[in-house]
C-alpha cells in the first residue's frame, strides 16, 4: 500500500536567488551604518528588506519610485518641521493630504512601490522629526535618511548581480477597481495613518517607532477584510522576530562590540525568514513581519554595550497595542464610508 508523504513547500530557483538577496542586502547596508557610526541605523537595515522583499526585481520604474518616495517623504518633513510645527492642526491636515496622495498611488497600482516605501519612510521620519529639540537638528535625520535611500539602491543593484534570477519573472497584474473602492480605500487607510501620526505626536513615545510603523504596514492590505488577516499576521510576526531577536542575544551574550558576530546572525535570521516570506507569495505576510521586526531592532537597538532584551520585549508589547488601536479605527473608518455610495468598497456585504 503507497503512502504520500507530505512535504513542505520548497523555493524554487528564483525564491531562493531573491532570499539570498534580502539576506545578503539587509547584512550589508547593516554592517555599512555600524562600521561608519552613522546615525538610525533602522533606515540602512529595513530599507533593503523593503526593496528586495516588496519586489522582485529591480528596474528604472523601481528605481525612480525608490528615490521619488524618499525625495518626497524628506521634502514633506522638511516643510512641516520648518514651517508649521507650531500649528498643530494645519500640520495634521498637510499630513493626511500627503498621505491621501501616497495611499491614491497604491490604491490605483500605479505607483505601488512609492506609496508604499513613502507612506513607511514619512511615518518614521515625522516620528524622528517630533524628538527634535532646539538643540538639536534635523538635518542629520534627512541627510541619514538620504544616504541610506543611495546606498539601499547601489545595495540592491550588486545583489541583483550576484544573484540574478534563473528564469524570467511574470508580470504582476494590477486587479481593477472601481472609483468609489479607490475613494474609500484612500481615505481610509489616510485617516488612520494620521490618526497614528497624532497619537505619536501627543503622546512621549520616542522609542516606539516600531510600533508606529507596524500601524502603517497594516495599511498596506488597503480595506478592512484584509486589513484583518494583516494585522493577526503582524502580530505573530512579531512575537516570532522579538524572539528570534531575544534567542540571538543569547547567542551574541556581550560580544555585541565585535561586530562580525551580530553580521552573522543578522544574515541567517534574515535567510531563513526571507523564506517564509516568498513561500507566502510575496505580499506582506507573517515572514515579512518577522523580517522588519528584528531588523529594526538590529537597526535601532542593537550597539556596543547596548543588548536587544527590553527592545524586544517593549516592542511586541508595545506593536500589539498599536495594531489593535489602529485596526478598530480601521474597522470603524470601514463602517462609516460603506454608508455613502460615493466610497463604498466593493467587498461590502
Amino acid at each position: 500500500m503507497s503512502q504520500k508523504i507530505s512535504q513542505s513547500p520548497q523555493l524554487d530557483s528564483n525564491g531562493l536567488r531573491q532570499a539570498l538577496r534580502i539576506a545578503g542586502g539587509c547584512t550589508l547596508g547593516f554592517a555599512i551604518s555600524k562600521l561608519m557610526n552613522w546615525p538610525n541605523g533602522i533606515f540602512f537595515t529595513v530599507y533593503p528588506m523593503l526593496l528586495l522583499g516588496l519586489v522582485p526585481t529591480l528596474n528604472k520604474s523601481v528605481v525612480r519610485q525608490f528615490f521619488a518616495s524618499a525625495a518626497f517623504s524628506a521634502l514633506v518633513v522638511l516643510i512641516l518641521q520648518g514651517l508649521f510645527s507650531h500649528l498643530p492642526v494645519l500640520m495634521v491636515l498637510i499630513v493626511f493630504a500627503c498621505f491621501c496622495i501616497l495611499f491614491y498611488q497604491m490604491s490605483s497600482g500605479s505607483g505601488f512601490l512609492f506609496g508604499a516605501l513613502g507612506a513607511v519612510s514619512l511615518s518614521i521620519q515625522l516620528h524622528f522629526a517630533s524628538y527634535v529639540t532646539g538643540s538639536s537638528s534635523i538635518y542629520p535625520l534627512i541627510l541619514s535618511n538620504g544616504i541610506a535611500i543611495i546606498l539601499t539602491v547601489v545595495i540592491a543593484a550588486l545583489m541583483h548581480g550576484l544573484f540574478p534570477d534563473v528564469t524570467a519573472r511574470p508580470g504582476r497584474a494590477v486587479p481593477t477597481k472601481d472609483k468609489a473602492s479607490i475613494r474609500h480605500e484612500v481615505l481610509l487607510c489616510s485617516s488612520v495613518a494620521s490618526l497614528s501620526f497624532i497619537v505619536f505626536q501627543a503622546l512621549d513615545l520616542q522609542d516606539s517607532v516600531s510600533a508606529q510603523a507596524a500601524s502603517i504596514l497594516i495599511l498596506f492590505s488597503l480595506c478592512w477584510k484584509a486589513a484583518g488577516i494583516a494585522s493577526w499576521q503582524r502580530i505573530i510576526g512579531t512575537l516570532i522576530g522579538c524572539n528570534a531577536a531575544l534567542l540571538s542575544q543569547l547567542f551574541l551574550y556581550t560580544h555585541t562590540d565585535f561586530l562580525l558576530f551580530p553580521v552573522i546572525v543578522l544574515w541567517i535570521l534574515s535567510f531563513i525568514f526571507s523564506r517564509f516570506h516568498i513561500l507566502g507569495g510575496g505580499p506582506p505576510g507573517i515572514g515579512f513581519g518577522v523580517l522588519t521586526t528584528f531588523g529594526i531592532l538590529f537597526g535601532q537597538s542593537l550597539a556596543p554595550g547596548q543588548d536587544l532584551i527590553y527592545s524586544a520585549l517593549y516592542r511586541f508589547s508595545s506593536v500589539t497595542v498599536a495594531v489593535v488601536i489602529s485596526l478598530s479605527a480601521v474597522y470603524a473608518m470601514h463602517r462609516l464610508l460603506n454608508k455613502f455610495n460615493t466610497t463604498r468598497h466593493h467587498t461590502y456585504d
